[in-house]
């Protein structure tokens, strides 16, 4: 019987393991924390959002110019198919008002135990505390454990490391110089899904930090000349901002801070409102109101809102309606940096593609495959995250299957 080792146990190494175990083989999963899955748990806690119910042709625009690429591993592991594979498990799911996908429960952890109930009685032998350090002598897997180094012989090897947000739950990113030095093309990891740096006040941010900003439409132009506009939600955090309008937005954002140094973004604070309504309730007397509750009782602005006017306007042009009303509708915000990669939802960046053949399998390491997170792709939040690393655990599964099936055996020539 063969044996397959996947490194990493994330939704892609399971999914990995999963389709290998299905078929007969023996496959060992190795994880460098005390449990697997601790990503995936982290997810849940919200509500684990699972998969996106939009019109399939919708849900590939959400993977950039990496579209091609997931679009042909999502072919074979649709939206449906993750909610058919979580009713075969014992977890139903709804859709929810925004088109996201959740189960019943809200919870990640029923669906995590009842997946490793199945890979284990599938054979699948987990290793827990075993970090991998590359490779050693007749190219085995190096790991560092508890009780010393430990060398694993494999005849097929997934590797499903993740990439390098949330270091203390396992991703950490210290496998890029190790692929590195086979050869293998790694994009810079790069903060996804992420928060942006600006610099406010000492008075804004001790009042308004950790406040929502609610149906606001958030517009930018990037460096290349395209033009962005999107409504939604976003926090007012003490260093800047964050949240489901930033992270929907933050592949261009900080593709443009790269190439610029910063990004202006404009905030239209009432987006059901046009200018010359704004400036004509503006313009009317307040009498003994002050200008706080002119604007509450008058346009609906008070709170996170209306200090962020506060923030951008000098006391003259807050007086003025015609000033106050541009600003009301597009305030300028200086967005200066992404915040650490480690705070990331995600990251992009990793394994091109171009390194890996149609299995998924590293051209220059045969018998070599590599899944999920780690893989050079990123997605916005909303299901399409955990979609695409679940359908690439299942390719390179399937791939390291039919690999095995041809009759090849594991060739490690090129590992130095």
């Amino acid at each position: 019987m063969s044996t397959i080792a996947i490194v990493g146990g994330g939704p892609a190494g399971l999914m990995a393991a999963e389709v290998l175990s299905q078929a007969g083989l023996e496959v060992h999963l190795y994880d460098a924390m005390p449990s697997v899955g601790r990503k995936f748990l982290l997810a849940g806690i919200g509500g684990l959002n699972l998969t996106h119910a939009e019109p399939f042709n919708d849900f590939v625009l959400r993977y950039g110019s990496r579209q091609p690429e997931i679009e042909s591993l999502l072919n074979h592991f649709t939206p449906q198919m993750v909610r058919d594979w979580a009713r075969d498990l014992g977890i139903e799911t709804f859709v929810g008002s925004s088109r996201r996908v959740f189960p019943l429960e809200m919870k990640a952890a029923p669906l995590l135990r009842a997946w490793l109930r199945r890979l284990r009685s599938a054979g699948v032998t987990f290793y827990t505390r075993h970090c991998w350090c590359g490779w050693g002598a007749n190219h085995a897997l190096k790991f560092s454990t508890a009780d010393g180094e430990k060398l694993v012989h494999a005849e097929a090897v997934i590797l499903a490391l993740g990439g390098s947000s949330w270091a203390k739950l396992g991703s950490d990113g210290a496998w890029v110089p190790l692929l590195a030095k086979q050869s293998v093309v790694i994009a810079p990891l790069q903060p996804a899904n992420c928060g942006f740096d600006i610099l406010w006040s000492e008075y804004f941010r001790g009042r308004f930090a950790a406040q929502p900003l609610k149906s606001v439409i958030l517009s930018f132009t990037d460096a290349t000349g395209k033009s962005y506009q999107k409504l939604g939600e976003l926090m007012i955090t003490v260093t800047g901002i964050e949240g489901s309008l930033i992270y929907a937005l933050s592949a261009p954002l900080r593709d443009t801070i790269n190439a610029c140094g910063s990004v202006t973004v404009y905030l239209d604070l009432v987006p059901g409102k046009n200018m010359s309504r704004l400036v004509k309730e503006l313009a009317k007397p307040r009498g003994s109101k002050s200008m706080a509750n002119h604007l509450r009782s008058q346009i609906g602005i008070e709170g996170a809102k209306a200090g962020l006017l506060r923030e951008y306007l000098s006391a003259t042009e807050f007086a003025n309606p015609e000033r106050l009303a541009d600003a009301i509708k597009a305030v300028p915000i200086k967005l200066i940096a992404t915040r650490p990669i480690d705070e990331a939802i995600s990251t992009a960046g990793g394994v091109c593609f171009e390194s890996l053949d149609a299995q998924l399998m590293l051209k220059t390491m045969s018998g070599v495959f590599c899944a999920g997170e780690m893989l050079d792709w990123e997605a916005p939040t909303g299901g399409y995250l955990l979609t695409a690393a679940l359908a690439s655990g299942r390719a390179a599964g399937l791939g390291a299957l039919t690999w095995l099936q041809t009759g090849k055996k594991l060739s490690l020539a090129t590992v130095r």
